[in-house]
């Protein structure tokens, strides 16, 4: 058990807070609208109970990013597991096939591209397009190899810029997909 917080451990934390929890909202809302909120705050819970190993400079935001992703996994087996047998799949996988009012052919056809590769691959792929993480951040999130990560990623690129929903929409590929 942890001792008493310190005045200094509160404010670095609480800085911690500050820098990141814009990112991570967006992560998290992402892949889990309407427990987004609920699950930021369980993010910053576990942080804080874990303070003791939180890591410093930009270690800070991958190790949270790792955790949000732990949380989201078990808050979709969680909801998996009180599915029926048919929806089971459904509930890891709306995020990725929901259609959206107003949404674009091309972002429709990503999302179906999305919905196909398999959990990692996708992970990886939104993490380094949406997040914004360099490949060997996104590959310490889910917990394989940079080299790994970019074999991974390449692969998954490929399968989105060779599907054939996208290859009649991309006239040249977007910067985050090539």
């Amino acid at each position: 058990m942890q001792s008493a917080a310190t005045g200094e451990e509160l404010a670095a934390f609480e800085q911690v807070y500050r820098d990141t929890r814009q990112a991570l909202l967006a992560y998290l809302h992402r892949r889990a609208p309407a427990d987004a909120a609920d699950l930021l705050a369980e993010v910053y819970l576990v942080a804080w109970r874990r303070r003791d190993v939180l890591p410093a400079g930009e270690q800070q935001r991958l190790w949270l990013y790792g955790i949000a992703r732990r949380l989201l996994a078990e808050h979709h087996r969680t909801r998996a597991d009180h599915a029926s047998l048919d929806t089971v799949g459904e509930a890891v996988l709306t995020p990725w096939r929901e259609g959206r009012d107003g949404e674009t052919p091309r972002a429709a056809a990503v999302r179906q591209v999305l919905a196909e590769l398999n959990d990692t691959d996708r992970e990886l792929l939104t993490l380094t397009t949406w997040e914004h993480l360099s490949t060997t951040d996104a590959a310490h999130v889910v917990g394989i190899t940079a080299g790994s990560a970019r074999v991974r990623l390449h692969r998954a690129r490929r399968k989105l810029r060779e599907h054939p929903s996208l290859r009649t929409l991309l006239d040249e590929p977007s910067p985050h997909l090539a």
